[in-house]
């Protein structure tokens, strides 16, 4: 510092401005993101369950917190876009015009759309049904795809084009989805890397590298010292498994694969019968939903029960479906980290293929037309004069009815089972203990909300906030539930490389999003009766007339942009970036291993 100082006093004013300058500046950015990290949210919570419950558990309600944070922003950028223009709109704060239907383009009857909205006095169990379903009252609220009838919104001179905005916003709001879920599974590939390369240097990183000296609260210490704890204690299980496995004869080998193939055939037969009742009971649904008529308590509950039947078997299937695989993989021998892998894998399919399961039956239902008044509409008009806020209830239904099962498995199930085992002495009781806090249901209960979240947001524009709401709430009552029902797992597991798959799953649930939505938007005809795309043949219709709008020569370039001409050369040029890239990433790697080589020689030989 004194050097420094000295060869300050020989520099210009200028230079001695900007050296100054650049210190306040670096001083300032030091400051504020150490303030930053104070106003992260449920900073203290997530720190006391890693001490307590190891970074494993803790990873989980940090990925509980992104997906809070990604649905708030989503909820923001879809309220501002589409929903605000139509409320001020609709209350004649500024001037806005309804999107119309070329008589020549369509029938009269396609055009017919009578929501069942509340009028007059209503008993009050109409209304929980209504809250319950989406139905009612809630159809015709902003809520929904039908509440959107707006064409454009004048301000001043300037036109404000809702059907492109409605259509931009879908694409935004999974771009953004997209970046920054590659962004963070980039920095968790990075860490699973640099853990997975050396066994050896993951001690040592732990020993003399793992203490945080910034601490001098005797609690944080404790909690850092149980996290360390549990880091070691699953590096030593894994290495004990690993021994296990190489020491396994053929006899052994020939056994445990044997097993495996037949476990995995039963995993298929469990995944079958899932996808096909998921099925019946979604026709049984839409067939019967309609049936009763009345307005008495009786048959209120069961339209309500009709509805939410898919719905009741898809939460049956998500639940049942991992307690076999859970029970299936500790006859397979595998290490933790990889049980957690499989397992999710598995999940996956449950949770997944059976929203994709739902949507398939409803996209029957919809495009299946047996007449020509039907045909001249492009879909199902009499069952489904608004199809896209149909499709909204059932993601809305999903949505509320996985919210009311967690709460109802927490208060119905944790908790009696933590005062049977703290209360009651009987050995079956003591047998099973306390319940676990099992990570892979838990990762798969929430990705699987995402997942609907982002095909529903298209078809219902305020689904994010649901969904932050109800992440919100989760985080508590599974925050609650593990500190007072759960006990740290038997085998626990480092979260470096599950951090990393979390997110390549969440990935492939956002690209499953792509297809039905994708689907939706081109392929499927938009209502008639109902929506911004109601003047459209389908919502990417939108985009072409759009450009049509345009001056001639900027016509004429997007043409060519999309275009073969333009198309093949830039693939040619990705793929030479693509195999560069690859190449650098393969020098490196070998540079990497000529270092470690020369760092092993350093080690036993220091003069050298």
């Amino acid at each position: 510092r004194d050097c420094q100082q000295a060869e300050t006093k020989y520099l210009s004013g200028w230079k001695q401005w900007k050296r100054a300058s650049s210190k306040s500046l670096r001083r300032v950015f030091s400051e504020v993101k150490e303030f930053s990290s104070y106003l992260k949210l449920w900073r203290h919570d997530i720190h006391s369950i890693e001490g307590k419950f190891g970074t494993g558990v803790q990873s989980y309600f940090s990925f509980l917190r992104f997906l809070v944070l990604l649905n708030f922003i989503i909820f923001i950028l879809m309220f501002s876009f589409v929903t605000l223009p139509s409320i001020i709109s609709k209350y004649g704060i500024v001037n806005s015009s309804i999107a119309k239907i070329p008589p020549q383009n369509t029938e009269s009857h396609c055009t017919v759309y009578e929501p069942n909205g509340n009028k007059g006095l209503l008993y009050f169990y109409t209304y929980l049904k209504d809250l319950l379903s989406g139905t009612g009252f809630l159809e015709v609220t902003s809520l929904f795809y039908g509440y959107y009838t707006i064409d454009a919104v004048w301000i001043s001179i300037m036109r404000y084009n809702l059907p492109l905005a409605y259509l931009l916003a879908t694409f935004a709001y999974l771009a953004l989805s997209l970046i920054w879920i590659i962004k963070r599974s980039v920095a968790g590939f990075k860490q699973n890397l640099v853990h997975d390369e050396d066994q050896f240097q993951s001690y040592c990183n732990k020993v003399f590298a793992g203490w945080d000296f910034c601490i001098t609260d005797p609690n944080a210490a404790r909690l850092k010292h149980h996290s360390l704890q549990y880091e070691l204690q699953t590096d030593l299980e894994e290495e004990r498994l690993k021994q296990k496995i190489a020491d396994r004869t053929t006899k052994e080998k020939l056994r445990i694969y044997s097993l495996r193939i037949f476990i995995n055939v039963i995993v298929i037969a469990v995944l079958s019968g899932c996808f096909y009742s998921i099925y019946r009971a979604t026709v049984f649904s839409q067939e019967n939903s309609n049936v009763s008529i009345g307005d008495d308590i009786r048959t209120t509950l069961t339209n309500l029960l009709v509805q939410y039947l898919p719905s009741m078997v898809i939460t049956l299937a998500n639940f049942v479906a991992p307690q076999i695989f859970s029970l299936l993989i500790r006859f397979e021998d595998y290490s933790p980290a990889f049980e957690i892998r499989l397992t999710l894998i598995r999940c996956v399919f449950v949770r997944l293929a059976n929203i994709g399961v739902l949507l398939f039956s409803l996209w029957g239902q919809i495009s299946y037309c047996d007449t020509d008044k039907c045909r001249a509409c492009g879909y199902n008009y009499e069952l489904y004069p608004c199809w896209e806020s149909d499709v909204g209830q059932e993601m809305y239904k999903l949505m509320i009815f996985d919210l009311i099962t967690i709460l109802a498995v927490t208060l119905f199930v944790d908790f009696p089972r933590k005062l049977l085992v703290t209360h009651c002495s009987c050995k079956p009781v003591q047998w099973c203990g306390l319940q676990e806090f099992g990570i892979s249901d838990n990762v798969l209960e929430i990705i699987y909300g995402q997942t609907i979240c982002w095909i529903g947001t298209f078809f219902s524009p305020l689904l994010p906030a649901i969904a932050t709401i109800k992440y919100f709430i989760i985080f508590y009552i599974k925050k609650i539930s593990l500190m007072h029902t759960c006990k740290p797992a038997a085998r626990p597991f480092r979260a470096s490389s599950s951090n990393f798959f979390f997110l390549v799953v969440l990935l492939i649930g956002l690209i499953l999003a792509f297809i039905p939505l994708g689907i939706s938007i081109a392929q499927i005809s938009s209502s008639k009766a109902c929506g911004p795309f109601r003047s459209f043949n389908t919502s990417w219709a939108v985009v072409p007339a759009t450009i049509l709008e345009f001056p001639t020569g900027l016509q004429q370039v997007l043409y060519g942009i999309a275009s073969e001409a333009f198309a093949v050369p830039f693939f040619i040029v990705i793929c030479l970036m693509m195999f560069y890239f690859i190449a650098l990433a393969g020098a490196h790697k070998r540079v990497v291993e000529q270092l470690r080589e020369q760092l092993v020689v350093v080690r036993f030989d220091p003069l050298f």
